[in-house]
């Protein structure tokens, strides 16, 4: 989680060391990450300029562990690791960081099951890193070396990130164990800025379709040689294109440093307090006004407030020391509104079920800290050169749930009307802590082969806690642990080819939601209650990556890798009663492979990206569940999942295209191209009903920037510039307001596909100005 560096870039004595091991570590690193989108759009357009003296490229290092650190010179790691740059989400200007993942980088896409953009579903070779409680999670996300991860559920609140606070992202493949628990298909790792390296400051004013106003100011300084500042504020209100799904967020960071020639001493802080209202999935039938909201108000509002102490100190030319701290306080509620898909049932008394709907409030408040610290040595092992990183890692969490349901009836507009009071459903407490040690050598066994060895053990236990005196099945006590080992090897024929292969293996320890989920005698509609917690095992990741990267002249950069993920034990959130109630399993085997292309080209003015991803994901093992919306169901609605099925929700294959034209050295035109094909909804695991695929979309989307003076840029954006109606989810369900105007008929369900449509075209405006 380092950033680039050109070589001989450390401070201090530790430059010899630095610029020593880039020389035998890194011959041949000449090659820059494909997906390193905006230096090469910058070039194109100084390509116009007259020639100048000839320079050559930095060599890119790349982060492999948490940690900041030394770092590991690109060509040396066995990964297709993909780099955003700030520069690269600021010339987009896109409304949140997931969107522009989904329509730059390859493997990743986005899926919309909230009704709201700042709450997607980011996927990343069928992985998923979610919002969502319950959502099974497979994508470990860092910022500045704290997993942000929420403990209780594992869940990424996007939101939450400060995205114009962001100076590097870097997306880690596979299961490498260095990243610890939950990095089954990946790693996400943030940096942040710093007054250093983002000296000056800037104001953006936007705004646009669905009343979307936004406003982010940044300043970044130094006080005298060793200390530096940065502070980053944003707002942004949307009253939402569809009619229930209006956001407000509010973020704020800040750092303040110390350096000097061999420390850094860091301390940075900041937080947020967003409300997103969704419009959940609608049915099928719906789409004629896809803006309608199936039933509301769905509210989340998220709260965080988070504190960082990081460092690291050359000792010498050869050992360096770094480590961290934090603590982070957050508060999640989430208000729903539900129909009732028990209605028109008979109890064993004799009485029929009349209630329309229910409100249920549920809150999730978490206090997470702890500590990482990590050693690195540089030097000779067995005449080769050597690079040890070793480290230790604490990370603790105490969180309390609590729910409340309240009985409600439907207007004809479908808004709920509460019936009575709230009635407490679930008090629970949650203890978790989770520890680590971890080893990474990487070793250069000649000028051009690489040898990386590397495996953590992790440890990690669960309590939850009963507090309402309710519901004492509750209470339980859990523990898992696992070794993951690592093996990679480069081989770097020329000095700007670069062949790898990898086998890594990662762990996802089961949450304390789908511990307290987990019996199928008695199931819960999550996230509202919980039941009991029978065991559940682990899910564990063992993945195979080959790939090659490179570069051919100044301009062009390419990469290609093909990759393999089998999970044992993976866990699925099983129906038991339609698609509102059940229970979490471990089903056995599932495999993400596939394989993904990307290559960068300018010609003059002209900067050209494209990429495609395939992504098989299929079920290895035979299962069952209950999905009676499913047309193939038995009876009792019972599909039987089998080996070959395919997973729902992940795409097969995208193809992205990135467009930059600079028209003048004033003016820049930019395009994106994104194309996706179908998925199978929720509730079809076994790929068997004619309705249970969502179909597949293209969009295209344009932003251009004038610069009106140095310090002076306009510029606009138009998403979904063809005004295409798509849904990037689905799943099968019971329609239960098929009266008149779609109001309530509960007697009447119809089974069919529930729906996230994807927003019709916006456009937006925004000046940025920026000052030394």
């Amino acid at each position: 989680m380092i950033p680039e560096k050109a070589a001989g870039a450390s401070r201090g004595s530790a430059r010899r060391a630095y610029a020593t091991l880039v020389a035998s570590l890194a011959l041949g690193a000449l090659c820059a990450g494909a997906s390193t989108l905006a230096v090469a759009q910058a070039q194109s357009a100084a390509d116009k300029n007259a020639p100048g003296p000839i320079v050559l490229p930095a060599v890119v290092v790349v982060g492999t562990t948490p940690l900041l650190g030394i770092g590991t010179p690109l060509a040396k790691v066995p990964a297709n690791v993909q780099t955003v740059n700030a520069q690269d989400i600021a010339t987009q200007h896109r409304e949140t960081l997931t969107d522009f993942f989904a329509a730059n980088l390859p493997g990743v896409s986005v899926t919309d099951a909230q009704g709201n953009p700042f709450q997607m579903n980011l996927d990343y070779r069928g992985f998923t890193a979610s919002p969502v409680l319950g959502t099974p999670q497979g994508l470990s996300v860092f910022v500045d070396g704290v997993r942000v991860n929420e403990p209780f559920g594992d869940v990424v609140n996007w939101d939450l990130i400060p995205a114009g606070a962001i100076d590097k992202i870097q997306l880690i493949p596979g299961s490498n164990p260095v990243y610890g628990l939950n990095t089954l298909g990946g790693a996400i790792a943030i940096t942040t800025k710093n007054g250093r390296t983002s000296p000056g400051g800037d104001i953006d004013l936007s705004g646009g379709s669905w009343g979307r106003k936004s406003a982010q100011f940044e300043q970044g300084g130094t006080f005298g040689p060793h200390v530096d500042y940065y502070a980053n504020a944003n707002i942004t209100n949307d009253n939402g294109w569809a009619d229930h799904n209006a956001s407000r967020v509010r973020q704020a960071f800040g750092k303040l440093r110390y350096t000097d020639d061999d420390t850094t001493l860091s301390i940075s802080g900041g937080g947020a307090d967003n409300q997103l209202y969704g419009s959940q999935t609608i049915p099928r039938s719906f789409l004629d006004d896809p803006k309608q909201a199936y039933t509301f108000p769905d509210l989340n509002r998220n709260s965080v407030g988070y504190l960082t102490l990081s460092g690291d100190h050359f000792f010498n030319d050869n050992v360096e020391l770094s480590g961290n701290a934090y603590y982070r306080h957050l508060r999640n509620e989430n208000m729903s509104s539900n129909n009732n898909t028990d209605y028109g049932s008979v109890d064993a008394g004799g009485n029929v079920d009349t209630l329309q709907g229910t409100n249920v409030d549920s809150i999730v408040t978490t206090d997470s800290f702890g500590a990482s610290l990590q050693l690195t040595l540089l030097g000779k092992l067995g005449g080769m050169g050597s690079q040890l990183v070793a480290g230790v890692a604490a990370d603790f969490a105490n969180s309390r749930y609590v729910s409340s349901s309240q009985d409600a009836a439907f207007t004809p507009e479908r808004a709920t009307v509460g019936i009575g009071d709230f009635v407490q459903q679930t008090d629970a407490k949650t203890r978790n802590a989770n520890y680590g040690i971890y080893l990474n050598e990487t070793l250069a066994i000649s000028p051009q082969w690489t040898l990386t060895l590397s495996g953590r053990y992790d440890w990690a236990s669960a309590r939850i806690a009963d507090e309402s005196g309710m519901q004492p099945l509750l209470d339980g006590y859990h523990t898992f642990s696992r070794f993951n080992p690592a093996v990679g090897l480069n081989w770097n024929p020329l000095p700007a080819v670069t062949v790898y292969a990898t086998y890594n293996e990662g762990m996802r320890a089961p949450t304390a939601i789908e511990l307290a989920c987990a019996d199928p005698a008695a199931p819960c509609s999550l996230p509202n209650d919980f039941v009991a917690d029978p065991a559940l095992q682990p899910v564990v990741s063992k993945t195979f990556e080959a790939g090659a990267r490179g570069r051919v002249g100044a301009q062009t950069t390419w990469s290609a890798a093909a990759f393999s993920t089998t999970l044992s034990n993976d866990i699925e959130f099983v129906s038991a009663a339609g698609r509102t109630q059940g229970y979490f399993q471990n089903v056995g085997k599932t495999r993400r492979q596939g394989v993904e292309l990307a290559g960068h080209t300018a010609f003059g003015p002209v900067g050209l990206s494209l990429n495609y991803s395939y992504v098989d994901a299929t079920y290895r093992s035979t299962w069952t569940e209950q999905s009676p919306a499913n047309a193939s169901a038995d009876a009792h609605g019972v599909i039987t999942v089998r080996p070959g099925d395919h997973v729902p929700g992940i795409p097969a294959h995208a193809v992205k295209l990135r467009l930059d034209y600079a028209a003048t050295a004033q003016w820049s035109i930019g395009t994106n191209v994104t194309w996706r094909s179908g998925v199978y909804a929720q509730g079809n695991e076994n790929n068997q009903d004619a309705n249970g695929k969502i179909a597949g979309y293209v969009l295209v989307d344009l932003d251009t920037r004038y610069r009106v003076t140095k310090r002076l840029e306009v510029y606009a954006n138009v998403t979904n510039l063809f005004d295409k109606r798509y849904a990037s989810f689905g799943v099968l369900g019971r329609n239960f307001f098929n009266g008149p105007g779609h109001t309530f008929d509960g007697a009447n369900p119809v089974n069919e596909p529930f729906v996230g449509p994807g927003a019709p075209r916006g456009f937006w405006v925004g000046l940025h100005y920026a000052w030394d």
